[in-house]
């Protein structure tokens, strides 16, 4: 995707990972924003993000009017739908090929971030949640905050992909940033994810090995809640750096990517959800060839071990 102000069908499309005619819908549904010139529809990365924030928010069950308690049904969930939280295109896919099946529970998507999404799985509003949350004291992905978000609950992790994290810099690198050591840099400003996002979180936790005061690096108070709007933010000229995966740096021209470190990008269920028909499903897609196959080549993925049992706790 181009970095430009004016976004078009395609682009929007891409960014979400959708169809076109997916797009036409949401317009005509007035769930994103979008302008006209001439006879083309186009859209501004704020009316994105907008679109992807609004879509962060998920349905609290009803409360039975007389005994007073959330009436859910299997996997953790209403009886509105299979919640699946999280942000990444292996995602969207998941859902889109999950929802070709016709079953009574309909699928229906989310993009918490890792952390609200495990809180929202521990509140019983969702019945999976993807996290890429990283633990400097360990040097493992996810299970510490699995075990501290979900207190008594058992559950099981998933392996979905291997991602590369790093560093947005602009096209050509010309502040000669290496790695994390130069977010101390005073002539560096960055922008960040919002509390909760694995990225987010990675930043902090190097800041912290580091002895960098978050409050002392320029921009860590800048926020934005898309992937391609921190690449879009830098690639404008904004920002110096931003905290991402290889994948979304590819999508826009003008920036360059670092790549810094590996992580684990993983499924959160409950154990008690493992057996239902939903779960059963998205375990049966996860481990087919066919599926895999979409993410192979695609650069900063690695699909190879999608669907493993990595731990039960």
């Amino acid at each position: 995707m181009k970095n430009q102000t004016a976004l078009d069908v395609q682009d929007v499309a891409n960014i979400l990972n959708i169809a076109r005619n997916t797009v036409y819908e949401l317009i005509k549904r007035g769930e994103i924003n979008s302008y006209k010139v001439g006879r083309k529809v186009r859209f501004t990365m704020k009316d994105v993000e907008d679109y992807i924030s609004g879509s962060k928010k998920i349905r609290i069950p009803e409360q039975c009017e007389i005994c007073h308690a959330d009436h859910g049904s299997a996997a953790g969930q209403n009886e509105k739908g299979f919640v699946i939280c999280g942000q990444d295109l292996v995602l969207d896919a998941l859902v889109e090929s999950m929802q070709k099946e016709q079953l009574q529970q309909p699928v229906l998507r989310s993009y918490l971030s890792s952390y609200d999404g495990l809180v929202e799985l521990y509140r019983g509003n969702a019945a999976v949640t993807a996290a890429h949350l990283w633990d400097s004291s360990t040097n493992t992905y996810n299970i510490p905050f699995v075990r501290a978000l979900l207190p008594g609950v058992p559950a099981v992790i998933v392996h979905l992909t291997v991602r590369t994290q790093g560093f947005f810099v602009a096209k050509g690198n010309p502040r000669r940033i290496k790695g994390w050591k130069d977010l101390g840099r005073r002539d560096i400003r960055i922008v960040n994810r919002e509390k909760g996002a694995g990225s987010r979180v990675l930043l902090d936790e190097h800041l912290r090995l580091l002895g960098i005061k978050a409050s002392s690096v320029n921009g860590y108070y800048t926020e934005t809640a898309a992937h391609v709007g921190l690449a879009s933010t830098v690639g404008r000229g904004d920002a110096d750096i931003a905290v991402g995966s290889e994948f979304v740096a590819r999508q826009v021209e003008s920036v360059d990517f670092i790549p810094l470190q590996k992580e684990s990008f993983e499924l959160v269920i409950k154990k008690e959800d493992f057996e239902t028909e939903r779960v059963r499903q998205m375990m049966r897609i996860l481990k087919s060839s066919q599926f895999r196959q979409e993410f192979e080549g695609i650069a900063g993925y690695d699909a190879a071990n999608m669907g493993t049992i990595v731990a039960e706790i």
